[in-house]
């Protein structure tokens, strides 16, 4: 697989990013009331304003080699060349890690598209996170689309067999907590742990300027209370850690992430140094370009700027964004965000010690 100590510069100069996170279209399958991004209904006819192959392909070479490369959305498998678009990336910025969530509403399509992925990304470790915020119609109205469960434990059956074939093949859940599942994560933590061949279920606190704010009216001690049964399986073997190389060390990272999130949101402030930005970028499927998605102040579009990330971070622009997430008080419980904060800030590495340390003794 492709080695993470390439990025060990990062630690002292972030003058690049490490993690991108392209929203590779805005469409959407499922109506979730607590997604933070814009979303049409059903499955449209391909946009003239999302970014194309040959696009991608020119960008792609202007952003250097990646940690970690996010595909989001809306759904991003509604892309039909979604593995065209990760193998373009794949040659240009050899990701160490490739993630992809997914509302899992297209088993069939998922199925094909991934294992086309993990066919021509061999040395990338490929994730594959599929939502699940409730058992049986818990989940179905919570994302406001009936049939959804049944669909997502389709899915996983589809994608479950890649596992045995592809060693680059690492697959999870992902659970969003709200006001509304925050009483049933007991359930659902007991649910996926049935789920054989699931490697890490993570929890993702609700975030975002939703319009139902009665979802962000959530329980610290009740997210507390989920979180620290995920981390007691991880050390007591409940529930696998992934397999790649370094996956302990992100599983401490995991832990930390989780306590900065409640203390963050229990003291209102941003706790550690944000590196949206520098080490961080988001690319909307417009070819926006911002250094985190809850913020609105844009670097700069990628086709105004002739598809050279190095233009747009070298510019005017960026540079005085950077200076207000510099000296904003904005704070936020970003998962994605928080994982490249942690990683990369030596100051925190006696804690992330500790904890790999009790990893490895469990």
């Amino acid at each position: 697989m492709y080695s993470t100590l390439r990025h060990l510069p990062a630690l002292f100069y972030k003058h690049r990013p490490v993690q991108l996170t392209f929203f590779v279209t805005r469409r959407c399958n499922a109506k979730c009331p607590f997604c933070f991004y814009l979303q049409c209904e059903g499955e449209l006819p391909e946009q003239q304003g999302e970014l194309q192959l040959d696009e991608i392909d020119a960008l792609a070479p202007t952003i250097g080699p990646l940690l970690w490369l996010a595909f989001s959305g809306g759904e991003p498998y509604l892309r039909r060349d979604l593995d065209q678009i990760a193998r373009t990336f794949y040659r240009h910025t050899r990701p160490s890690i490739i993630l992809i969530s997914t509302n899992a509403l297209t088993p069939r399509r998922i199925q094909e598209q991934t294992e086309a992925i993990l066919r021509d990304c061999p040395r990338s470790v490929v994730v594959v996170k599929l939502s699940l915020d409730g058992v049986g119609d818990d989940h179905d109205q919570l994302r406001a689309t009936p049939g959804s469960f049944d669909k997502t434990l389709a899915t996983y059956q589809a994608l479950a067999p890649l596992l045995n074939r592809y060693a680059n093949f690492e697959l999870g859940i992902n659970t969003v907590f709200c006001a509304d599942n925050q009483d049933k994560m007991d359930q659902i933590i007991d649910f996926v742990q049935t789920l054989s061949g699931i490697r890490t279920h993570t929890i993702s606190m609700v975030r975002g300027n939703l319009q139902n704010k009665g979802l962000q009216c959530i329980d610290l001690v009740k997210y507390q209370r989920a979180v620290e049964r995920l981390e007691g399986g991880a050390r007591s073997g409940g529930m696998p850690r992934y397999q790649f190389r370094g996956a302990r060390l992100k599983a401490a990272q995991d832990i930390l992430q989780r306590r900065y999130i409640a203390e963050t949101l229990t003291r209102h402030q941003r706790l550690i140094p944000c590196y949206a930005g520098r080490a961080n970028l988001v690319l909307t499927e417009t070819g926006e370009v911002y250094p985190c998605e809850m913020l609105d102040e844009s670097f700069g579009n990628v086709r105004r700027h002739d598809y050279d990330m190095r233009r747009i971070l070298r510019s005017d622009a960026a540079q005085a964004v950077r200076r207000d997430i510099d000296t904003q008080r904005c704070y936020c419980t970003h998962e994605c965000h928080l994982m490249t904060n942690i990683l990369l800030n030596p100051r925190l590495y006696p804690a992330l010690a500790r904890e790999y340390l009790g990893l490895a003794a469990s």
